[in-house]
């Protein structure tokens, strides 16, 4: 079986080629849907296969490795397509490689008659392709090509629609604020490489000042990614793309890819306590304002965009503790149920947009009593929502629950986690709030689009996949127990699988946790939940959506300010990209025209004008050139006689 293994990288590329290749000389082919949805599901159906093997078969604390080929070799340096199957990435690959293979299926259903049907699972395939190499490289050099090789992919799936300007604009914003990230990765790759001479993750080992810039600048990288303060704006726009990629980026692959690579390089933050009080602070910062600007969103994919920014900032909140393992847990939990939220939004804006009686299929504010209609999409809905809610004994309880423990009793060591730990609490009420708003408003409720409106519930194709997600999302949380429930043992995922005994991939740190604050913790994050889902449920059947006009009320001015997401963009648009688009018409167009054109011109005047007095040699009488040769031998007679 190992001989196959290499195929969990090649399998997805190969079906990317074939469902490229064939759909550019086949124009009949980009027709056969079914064919084509098949190849690129199996594509990445058979790499799941494959690491679902070996994670059975795993032996703990033996990686497997494999090599493709040796990519480049000089005396002092060397990369090898190499690739490590351990504990963090066999976790890592089952996630990517089965929602990535739920998603392929559910896309068969929802891209059903695009006119670029081949071409969306060309990219799909693509970005399995990359991703399967970020998270499964054994060197930061492969790591970083399947890092960019996400962004190039997220590019053309975002802007997947590129006629529509809008979407276009969006896919050029998660590139731009995608690539400044990515500039500082490449920046601790070069010191890392000057410190240690190697890229591979199994020698990264550093301490001191070079420890510190290393982690500053992976945690820099990570907020692009993972879309944090201040690189988090692009995230909310991407949701241009088509549902399913939304899904795709936003649950499970692409935005965890930074919470994934400071967890592999937690030995190196753990040298740094400073840059760990850091990412801890702005997740949370991160968590709460992407809350805030939830609840004041009517767009249903966009309220979904802020939560997923909301619980990236829980999960570096879990890596600024040192609980990197936790961070993980909760990588995975999310990925159950923010994936089943995406694909069941998909679910309804194809229901709205296919009773053409509505302007705007993704407006909560047009929908209301839903579930009558689509049973399977409302129950896997709020399912997912009260997992996301943290209502036990859903996923997201224990995850969520893990991540503010861990935040408590890292408070021991510096005061400055209480006051994330009480943000994190916060966060956690506001998001039982408004995603229960968003479940109510869209699926109970009254009825609030024409009588004439008759949705549908969608295809086997899309809703078996929310019935697997929603499965994951009941039962997923059982893999990471708390310690109290486990007679003082850690979960099955921080205190087994990713163990510091058994994978030091994953290093976390030791946070001593008494067992009564420990359940005093659990109860008040389980009372939390319960009051912010049963709060917002009773007070939406009340009020409908008048509701919203309350809410505003309580807010008062800062509504607008949640409304309109803090004026950030804005912010952004009149501090930073006008003054570069200044910099480019004005100061450097006219360096270039008056500089770099006048050399160029310069030089060719100057030729011309050359060519002008030369050219009056060349007139055509011969008795000038006879003129001109009787006095140039008189100068060489002069000379010689004289000389």
């Amino acid at each position: 079986m190992e001989a196959l293994l290499p195929l969990i990288i090649l399998s997805p590329f190969i079906g990317a080629a074939i469902i490229g290749i064939w759909g550019l000389l086949s124009p009949a082919f980009r027709h056969q849907e079914k064919l084509i949805g098949t190849i690129g599901t199996l594509a990445v159906f058979l790499p799941f296969l494959l690491v679902l093997n070996t994670f059975l078969n795993y032996q703990h604390g033996q990686p497997v490795t494999f090599e493709l080929f040796s990519w480049m070799a000089t005396k002092n340096f060397s990369v090898d397509f190499s690739y490590v199957l351990d504990e963090a990435s066999l976790l890592m690959g089952l996630i990517v490689t089965g929602i990535g293979t739920m998603i392929h299926v559910y896309s068969i259903g929802y891209m059903h008659h695009d006119k670029g049907f081949y071409r969306y699972f060309l990219y799909l395939n693509l970005f399995i392709f990359s991703m399967n190499n970020l998270i499964l490289g054994d060197n930061l050099l492969v790591l970083f090509l399947g890092w960019e090789g996400v962004g190039a992919c997220s590019y053309f799936l975002i802007g997947y629609w590129f006629e529509d300007m809008a979407k276009a604009m969006a896919a050029q914003k998660a590139f731009v604020a995608n690539r400044i990230g990515d500039f500082a990765l490449l920046v601790a790759m070069f010191i890392i490489f000057n410190a240690t001479g190697s890229l591979k993750f199994a020698d990264i080992s550093l301490s001191g000042d070079v420890a510190f810039w290393v982690a500053l600048l992976v945690f820099i990288a990570a907020t692009g990614k993972s879309a944090q303060i201040p690189l988090y704006v692009w995230l909310p726009d991407a949701m241009a793309g088509p549902t399913p990629v939304s899904a795709l980026i936003h649950a499970a692959t692409m935005v965890t890819s930074g919470i994934y690579l400071i967890a592999r390089m937690s030995e190196v933050f753990l040298q740094v306590p400073g840059v760990m009080v850091l990412i801890a602070v702005i997740g949370g910062l991160t968590a709460i304002l992407a809350a805030l600007i939830a609840i004041a969103q009517n767009d249903i994919k966009k309220v979904l965009a802020y939560s997923t920014v909301s619980q990236l900032g829980f999960m570096f909140m879990a890596l600024g503790a040192g609980a990197f393992s936790t961070a993980i847990f909760h990588v995975m939990t999310h990925a159950f149920f923010k994936a089943c939220l995406f694909l069941g939004s998909g679910s309804v804006i194809h229901a709205m947009a296919h009773m053409h009686i509505v302007n705007d299929p993704q407006d909560i504010r047009t929908m209301g009593k839903l579930g009558k209609y689509m049973p399977s999409t409302s129950k896997t809905f709020w399912i997912s929502t009260l997992a996301i809610a943290g209502i036990f004994p859903l996923s997201g309880f224990f995850s969520k629950d893990e991540i503010l423990g861990k935040l408590f009793f890292a408070g021991h060591e510096h005061t400055m986690y209480y006051a994330v730990w009480a943000v994190g609490m916060i966060t956690a009420l506001l998001t039982a709030f408004y995603m229960t708003r968003v479940t109510y408003l869209t699926f109970n409720g009254k009825k609030r689009f024409p009588e004439e409106g008759h949705p549908h519930e969608s295809s086997p194709l899309m809703t078996i996949p929310l019935w697997i997600l929603a499965g994951l999302a009941v039962v997923g949380g059982f893999l990471g127990l708390p310690a109290v429930v486990g007679h003082g043992h850690y979960n099955w995922i921080a205190g087994h699988w990713l163990s510091i005994e058994g994978a030091p991939v994953i290093i976390d740190r030791i946070l001593h946790a008494p067992i009564e604050t420990e359940w005093i913790l659990i109860i008040v994050s389980f009372l939390l939940a319960i009051a912010g889902v049963a709060f917002a449920f009773s007070f939406y059947k009340k009020y409908d959506l008048q509701g919203d006009l309350k809410v505003k009320s309580f807010f008062g001015s800062m509504y607008r300010l949640m409304e309109n997401k803090f004026f950030i963009d804005e912010f952004y648009n009149w501090a930073i990209i006008r003054p570069f688009v200044w910099l480019g018409n004005f100061a450097v167009m006219s360096f270039d025209k008056n500089i770099i054109d006048g050399i160029v011109n310069g030089a060719g005047y100057a030729t011309t004008a050359t060519a002008g007095i030369f050219r009056q040699l060349q007139s055509g009488l011969v008795q000038k050139y006879a003129m001109l040769m009787f006095l140039a031998i008189v100068v060489l007679l002069g000379y010689v006689m004289l000389g």
